[in-house]
This record gives structure tokens, C-alpha cells and sequence, in this order.
């Protein structure tokens, strides 16, 4: 049964939502509007302005006209206000998520159980890693008074995708903001709704304006002209290699710092040691977990040829067995995709796949969901067959996972780097001496043991390659990334 909308948020989403610039909430100069589709129904949740290149002028200059005095406050005054942004980001938990949930076609309990908690613990670890930091670094040079003066670099620019809106905001966001920047953000105008509330939120506990800027639009129309700008010192992109090739070109044009966050095949590396069920059942979650669409998740399954009909017999059952409805229905274990856009790709890629003679072991199916039959619904997927199948080798970004045989690990790793990705890979197996050793051959920024999607405040996480570049998120280097070193020398 889908609960019925609480009151903020219905409150909340009645008028055409607006940009949020300077502390204030702005239509679109020339008026634009556009829809914010439920996944769940494919229906229009509300209007949204829809903003260019005037937009992000007036978010820039509003947030370069604040910079000053909100890097000139002291690392716990800034600490203080994010505590206080925290506080009201876990009174409104319940909000953020039915908002989130609508907006993506999550389930609501893992908003609930997962994005909303997490992201009010990023900003509070956010604000204290700001007061614990090293500003001033002495250096020992002879004859020479000397120290690495570090300092915000002023006006930080983002571009967010749909998967998890709230949580890249607060992870991209909050870093800066406590280092002392001030940030123009360009959420998906797919899911711009949690984007806003947080500024709504942020207004309320007294956030100075022009600190935080968000201008929804299309990436040719906002995000460009962000990307661009002079006055943006830094840039940070999270998205597809494509796009982050196009966002890296300008930025290295005008010497500007990157930061690229960007997608991945991630391979899940399973021996015959292992536990079959519970591997399955971790497998099997990792793959519906956000109906798939987590740029990290282990999508090729390289397992190894004793267990191989065993895990893939027990991992279709379990499958099969997830439960596929809409969002804020809590026996929803997964929603549907976040568009017909994304269907059609996922649909598009199954389809490419099977003719490229690749075998379905679990075939999906487009679901009618009773009272919801406009929503994005399909049910999760397996397939098997060569390793140069086009399912094996890009990013479909849905509940589907590819299967290949190893019989040795030397193999297994071959495999495993045989793609120009480079995010997440997990490697499975009993014998921890053997799972470290294959944990630091596989080419990626993270290697997980026995687990999938490992996230934890202080644990770096980031990409190479074609999974990108420019340090990473939820750590002390995220904080630091947002620090331009200075160098300050006397001679004695």
C-alpha cells in the first residue's frame, strides 16, 4: 500500500518550483517550465523551471559576491551553520525521503533506511573534518621562515545526474561549503526535487545567501554555461565518461581544476570457496539495489566454473523473488527505472545483447503495475555468453548483471582489467591471504572484500580511467580538494 504524501511535501511540490539564487527562489527569465515525472505512475509530479545561461550568470555572481564573507568566517563558524543544516535535514528525514522516492522511484524504505540517514551523517562529518583541518603547514627550510597556507578557491561549480540526487549533493556540497567555497549547483532535471528542499531547509537555519545557488536545466543549457564560466574556480562532474570528456575539455581549455566521478562496469570476482547462498543474496541485492542504477555495482559476475550452476541457480531465484513495485509502497523492494528514456535504453541493451548471441538466463520483463500502469517497471535480468558481448562491456545501468566462467585466477584478473573502467570490483572468496592479493591487482580507485557498494565516512572512494579522475568522495581528500595550497616564505 503507498502511503499517502506528507504534508511539506505536498505543501511543497503545488507550485511550479523555482531556481534558488542569492537566498531567493527565481522563475526562469524566459519562463520556461517543465514537468517532474513519477517513475512510479509516469505521470507529472510538478513543474520546475527550467534555467540557461541568465540563470547561472545571476547563481554565479550571487554566489562570488558571497564568497568573501563566508570564507572569511572561521572554520567553526561555518561548522556550526552545516550542524545546524544537519539538524534540520534529520527533522525533515521523512520528507527528504517520500521526495526522494517520488522524484527517482526508489523504494522508500531504502531512502528511508539508507540515503536520507546518510547524507545527514556526510554533512555533520563534513562540518567537524573543517574544524579538525590543518590550515597553515610549517616547513622546514633553512634560512627561510616557511608554510603551506591553505584557502578555498571561491565559486565551486556541480553537475549532478538522477540516481542518487540527494546524496551526491551532500557529498559534493557540503566539502566545499565547509572548506569555505561557496557552490552553483546544476541538479538533474530529471530529479531536482530533494536539490531544492535542501535549499529550502538550508534558508530556514539561516545559510547567508548566495552560499549555496542551484539552477535547474538541461546540461546544453545550465550546465555548459556553468562549466564555462569564468568566475567558477573549480569544477565537479558526476556522470558518464562522455559527458565528463566533454566537461574535462573546457575546464583543461581554461585551466581550470576537474574533479570527474564518472561510470563504471564493476566486475564481482566470485572463488569456490564461498558461502553459494549468501553470496547469492548479496549478488542478487547489489544488482536491484536503486533498480540497478549505481555506477559501482558489480554488473559482470566472473565466477568460478565449480560453483557456477550452483550460485547462478540460487541467484535467479532469488531474482525472481524480488518484489518490483511503486516507490512509497513499503513492500516495494525495487521501484521501477527513473524514465521511459532509461527503460527503453535497458530494454535497448538486452535486446543488442542477445542478438550479439549472448543467452538469457533470467529474461525481464516489463511489469503493468494495478493503479500504476503508466510507471518504468521491469523485472531484473541475467545473461551469459562471451566476454566481447556488448552487455559485458558497457554500462547498462539497470538490474542486469553478466555471467562469465574463470577456472584460475590468474584469468579472473586478466578479465576483470580487460575493460577501460576503473570504479569498484569485489573479489569473493573464504581465503582472505588470496582475496587481498587479487583485491590489489584489479585495476579499479576501490576493491571490496566479500561485500558490495562499501561506503563509509573516511573511506576514500573515487575512480581512474574511464571511471574518472580528481580525488573522490566521503573522506578527508574530498575536504582537501577543495583547498588550493599556497606557499608563504620569509627569508631569515
Amino acid at each position: 500500500m503507498a502511503e499517502t504524501l506528507r504534508p511539506n511535501v505536498a505543501q511543497f511540490i503545488k507550485g511550479p518550483l523555482q531556481h534558488y539564487i542569492n537566498g531567493q527562489w527565481r522563475p526562469s527569465k524566459d519562463g520556461a517550465v517543465d514537468d517532474v515525472i513519477d517513475p512510479s505512475t509516469g505521470k507529472p509530479i510538478c513543474k520546475v523551471a527550467m534555467g540557461g545561461a541568465d540563470e547561472i550568470d545571476a547563481a554565479v555572481a550571487a554566489a562570488h559576491g558571497a564568497f568573501h564573507s563566508w570564507a572569511s568566517k572561521t572554520p567553526n563558524e561555518r561548522s556550526v551553520m552545516l550542524h545546524r543544516l544537519a539538524d534540520s535535514l534529520e527533522k525533515h528525514a521523512a520528507d527528504l525521503a517520500q521526495l526522494e522516492s517520488m522524484d527517482v522511484g526508489k523504494a522508500i524504505v531504502n531512502s528511508e533506511g539508507f540515503d536520507i540517514p546518510f547524507g545527514v551523517e556526510g554533512t555533520r562529518y563534513f562540518a567537524d573534518l573543517a574544524v579538525r583541518a590543518l590550515y597553515d603547514i610549517p616547513l622546514g627550510i633553512k634560512n627561510i621562515e616557511a608554510r603551506v597556507h591553505r584557502v578555498p578557491y571561491g565559486v565551486c561549480g556541480f553537475v549532478f545526474p538522477w540516481n542518487f540526487p540527494y546524496d551526491l549533493l551532500i557529498w559534493g556540497v557540503m566539502p566545499a561549503l565547509a572548506a569555505g567555497n561557496t557552490v552553483v549547483v546544476k541538479p538533474s532535471e530529471v530529479t531536482p526535487l530533494t536539490t531544492l528542499y535542501v535549499c529550502k531547509l538550508a534558508s530556514e537555519v539561516g545559510i547567508p545567501p548566495g552560499v549555496i545557488n542551484v539552477v535547474v536545466g538541461t546540461g546544453a543549457k545550465a550546465g555548459s554555461p556553468l562549466t564555462a564560466h569564468p568566475l567558477v574556480k573549480r569544477m565537479s562532474f558526476t556522470g558518464s565518461p562522455g559527458v565528463g570528456r566533454i566537461i574535462g575539455e573546457v575546464c583543461g581549455k581554461n585551466l581550470k581544476p576537474c574533479k570527474l566521478e564518472l561510470g563504471g562496469k564493476g566486475a564481482a570476482v566470485i572463488f569456490d570457496d564461498v558461502d553459494v547462498n549468501a553470496t547469492a543474496e548479496k549478488l542478487a541485492a547489489a544488482i536491484t539495489l536503486n533498480t540497478g542504477q549505481v555506477c559501482c555495482t558489480a554488473t559482470r559476475w566472473i565466477i568460478h566454473e565449480k560453483i557456477y550452476d550452483d550460485l547462478v541457480s540460487k541467484t535467479r531465484e532469488k531474482l525472481k523473488a524480488i518484489r518490483v513495485g511503486p516507490a512509497l509502497d513499503r513492500n516495494t523492494q525495487m521501484g521501477p527505472l527513473v524514465s521511459r528514456v532509461q527503460l527503453e535504453r535497458v530494454t535497448h541493451y538486452i535486446e543488442n545483447g542477445t542478438k550479439q548471441g549472448a543467452t538469457l538466463l533470467l529474461e525481464p520483463q516489463t511489469l503493468k503495475v494495478t493503479g500504476h500502469e503508466g510507471g518504468f517497471y521491469v523485472t531484473p535480468s541475467l545473461l551469459a555468453g562471451q566476454s566481447d558481448n556488448i552487455c559485458c562491456r558497457e554500462e547498462i545501468f539497470g538490474p542486469t548483471a553478466y555471467v562469465l566462467k574463470f577456472k584460475d585466477e590468474e584469468s579472473a584478473v586478466k578479465e576483470v582489467n580487460s575493460l577501460s573502467y576503473g570504479l569498484a570490483n569485489s573479489v569473493w572468496s573464504s581465503d582472505l591471504k588470496r582475496a587481498h592479493r587479487v583485491a590489489e591487482r584489479m585495476v579499479a580507485g576501490n576493491s571490496w572484500i566479500n561485500a558490495n557498494n562499501v561506503f563509509a565516512y573516511g573511506l576514500p572512494y573515487g575512480g581512474v580511467n574511464l571511471s574518472g579522475m580528481g580525488g573522490g568522495v566521503n573522506s578527508p581528500e574530498t575536504f582537501n580538494d577543495y583547498l588550493r595550497s599556497q606557499t608563504i616564505a620569509r627569508p631569515l
